[in-house]
């Protein structure tokens, strides 16, 4: 009778077993999300093409824009011309080297940057951080396909 008298308190903790399902779930509608995306961007983007060909026609067809359009390529080569020819005096080539280095030293800092940054919010769980003048920066991320393989190339 002891056995039978016996009460043991506690929670009663049953799984669901719609976690799995519902991460799964929200997993295949993300998916989903995504290949709608896509080919509505496809569609778009056809689309578009289209319509930028249809619109090119129309200026090729106008005697005006193609008169003024040959007016500003010779203009665009005469001033081609001109900064090539500045850019061979000494000051001037310096300069434009020194700026070409600088943007590439940028461009490498940056990324350099970006994977720091990344690597600092995996570790730390923190997707801010305060620079040394005091103002505090977010830490954003900006994802985008790009064509791995087609099932069309052989």
């Amino acid at each position: 009778m002891a056995d039978q008298d016996l009460v043991i308190e506690g929670e009663t903790v049953e799984e669901s077993p719609g976690t799995d399902n519902s991460s799964s779930q929200i997993l295949l509608n993300m998916e989903g999300l995504i290949k709608n995306h896509i080919t509505t961007i496809d569609k778009l983007s056809e689309e578009l093409k289209k319509h930028k060909e249809m619109l090119d026609d129309i200026f090729s067809n106008d005697k005006t824009y193609q008169e003024h359009l040959e007016k500003a390529k010779e203009a665009s080569k005469i001033k081609q011309v001109t900064r090539q020819q500045i850019l061979r005096q000494p000051q001037a080539g310096e300069l434009d080297k020194k700026v070409k280095e600088m943007k590439a030293q940028i461009k490498e800092n940056q990324q350099s940057l970006s994977d720091y940054l990344q690597e600092y919010a995996r570790m730390s769980g923190v997707s801010e951080i305060e620079g040394d003048d005091g103002e505090v920066r977010e830490i954003v991320y900006s994802a985008k396909l790009r064509k791995k393989s087609s099932i069309f190339a052989r």
